[in-house]
């Protein structure tokens, strides 16, 4: 798969989407661990699940004036809620929801249609299933019985994943997100599904966000709310290195409050936060995978539409300097980063210094004949720019 991890580096720019059952509540992916809730309480969320608004293409028409190359759908989060339709459970948008329409499948089809890929998140960890067992740290207040199989769970999770790899053909890569609840690479014989996936679709991506140095068989490295390298929101583990070999992502959330899933709160980061977001990330060679969580009616908010619209706004100018570029040649620094191809460096400049501090750029293994003596402002949001 080394040509499509190619094409995922050049790609630079993803759409998150964080969506369940737990919109219904409006407080976030997380709510059946957060506030302990029963999961015979939480089961009754499945039977209100209708969203009359839902439209994969429309979704895909958004992502397109956004500047997105690809989508990465929560296929099933923590809740083990499925939004395919498994035939390893009922617990399931098809059979658990009067909904009964396959989301995964629309959504596959609407990528197809519109020329956008479309990659799996698929959590391990599930505070549903009965046979998750020994508990990892999370999900230990649902109520389940104090029992279970793991190895029954694993080949589960594996039959999903069989699933989903060969009836959407389609699907470009799987995104793993909950082996920190039980942080051991044996436990999880991660290596045996690294291998399922490879076997089953060879050209497809494995992507695990598990906080650590990536482990055999991963295509990319995932940061979760930071740059690579960087750790102010404190995922990273403290032995995890940049694998710069490999093609690395940062996901965060467009969302103000920091929330993956919807809440109440509708607030959306800025046109400049966004746009100066992906740029950064960019500048630390990374493609940004940026959330957002519809509301139970499966509309993506318009506030947050809007935004992804001024970034598509942005990138049909600016795209060059992102799409199919590399970190530049001089380290991302306070003020703001570099990008590069083979015969332009790009400076963004995301801060403007403090009165009368210059930006010191520092430009290594940079022939001095190579500089052009004049550079040229492409864009400026910043206050009282001068060009």
């Amino acid at each position: 798969n080394l040509a499509n991890r190619e094409w995922f580096r050049e790609a630079r720019f993803g759409l998150f989407i964080h969506w369940g059952i737990y919109a219904a509540l409006g407080r976030g992916e997380w709510v059946l661990q957060n506030e302990r809730m029963r999961l015979e309480t939480y089961r009754e969320l499945a039977p209100r699940f209708y969203p009359v608004l839902f439209n994969a293409s429309e979704w895909v028409a958004l992502a397109q004036e956004a500047g997105i190359k690809y989508i990465t759908l929560t296929a099933k989060h923590h809740d083990g809620f499925g939004l395919w339709h498994t035939k390893q459970t009922k617990w399931n948008v098809v059979d658990g929801s009067p909904f009964g329409r396959d989301i995964l499948r629309e959504l596959a089809e609407a990528c197809r249609v519109g020329g956008l890929k479309l990659f799996v998140y698929y959590s391990p960890l599930d505070w549903s299933h009965p046979d998750y067992y020994p508990r990892g740290f999370t999900g230990t207040e649902t109520g389940r019985e104090e029992k279970g199989n793991w190895r029954q769970y694993l080949d589960y999770m594996h039959r999903q994943l069989e699933e989903i790899l060969t009836e959407y053909p389609d699907i470009a890569g799987i995104w793993l997100d909950g082996w920190w609840d039980k942080p051991s690479h044996e436990t999880w014989r991660t290596e045996e599904t690294y291998k399922l996936v490879h076997s089953l679709k060879p050209d497809a991506l494995v992507s695990n966000n598990h906080h650590r140095t990536p482990f055999w068989g991963e295509d990319t490295q995932i940061f979760e709310k930071d740059a690579p390298g960087e750790n102010s929101a404190g995922f990273a583990h403290g032995s995890m290195r940049v694998e710069s070999d490999l093609p690395l992502e940062t996901c965060d959330t467009l969302h103000h409050n920091g929330a993956w899933g919807y809440t109440a709160d509708r607030t959306a980061k800025t046109r400049e936060e966004a746009i100066q977001l992906l740029v950064r990330t960019a500048g630390f060679d990374a493609n940004l995978l940026l959330n957002v969580g519809p509301p139970p009616d499966g509309a993506i908010q318009e506030e947050m539409a809007l935004v992804l619209r001024e970034v598509g706004a942005w990138l049909s100018r600016f795209g060059h300097t992102i799409y199919a570029s590399r970190g530049g040649p001089a380290p991302p620094m306070s003020w703001g980063v570099t990008t590069q191809n083979a015969s332009t460096i790009w400076v963004h400049v995301l801060e403007w210094p403090s009165q009368g501090e210059a930006i010191k750029l520092l430009l290594p293994n940079l022939p001095f004949d190579a500089i052009r003596p004049v550079a040229r402002v492409l864009s400026c949001m910043l206050p009282l720019c001068v060009q």
